[in-house]
C-alpha cells in the first residue's frame, strides 16, 4: 500500500478552513494541485477534478472523477476512486479539520492507494501525488489564514 499523510496547523478557525476546503468552485484561486473541481458533497456524490500531476510548464491537467464516501459537516470528508476490477487498484483520501486553541485548527490529509497495480501507478505518479498534496495543503493554509484576517 502507498500512503501520503500530511498534517499542518493553520492559524484560522476551523469553520474558515472548512469553508475554503469545501468551496470547490474557488479551488482555482488557491489550489495548484486541483485548480478546478465540482462536488456534490454528500455520500455517493461525485467529485470531478482537473488534477495537475506534473509540475512542468504546459503540463496538461488530468480529469479525475471520484465518489464521496462520507461527510461530517465542518470536520471530515472522504472520497475514493471507483475500484478497478479484480482488486487491481483502489484509493481513498480523507481530509479532516480539527479545532485547536484560540481560533486555530489542524488540517490532516490521508491518502492511500492499494491493489496489485499500485506499485506501477506509484512509480509513475507517486512523486507528483506527494508534491500535489503538499502544495494543496500549503495553499489551503495560505488561503484560510488570509480569509481569517479579513
Amino acid at each position: 500500500m502507498f500512503t501520503i499523510d500530511r498534517t499542518l496547523e493553520i492559524d484560522a478557525p476551523p469553520e474558515v478552513v472548512w469553508k475554503v476546503l469545501t468551496d470547490f468552485a474557488r479551488y482555482g484561486e488557491w489550489n495548484p494541485f486541483v485548480p478546478e473541481a465540482r462536488c456534490d458533497l454528500r455520500p455517493g456524490g461525485a467529485l470531478e477534478m482537473q488534477v495537475r500531476l506534473r509540475d512542468k510548464p504546459g503540463a496538461k491537467r488530468q480529469f479525475q472523477r471520484e465518489w464521496v464516501n462520507s461527510v461530517t459537516p465542518g470536520t471530515t470528508f472522504s472520497y475514493s476512486m471507483k475500484p478497478v476490477p479484480l482488486g487491481a487498484l483502489r484509493s481513498e483520501r480523507v481530509q479532516t479539520v480539527a479545532a485547536l486553541d484560540a481560533g486555530r485548527c489542524r488540517y490532516t490529509s490521508h491518502f492511500e492507494l492499494a491493489g496489485w497495480l499500485h506499485p506501477l501507478v506509484t512509480a509513475v505518479l507517486g512523486d507528483g501525488l506527494r508534491k500535489g498534496f503538499e502544495d494543496m495543503a500549503q495553499g489551503l493554509k495560505r488561503q484560510a489564514e488570509a480569509e481569517a484576517r479579513r
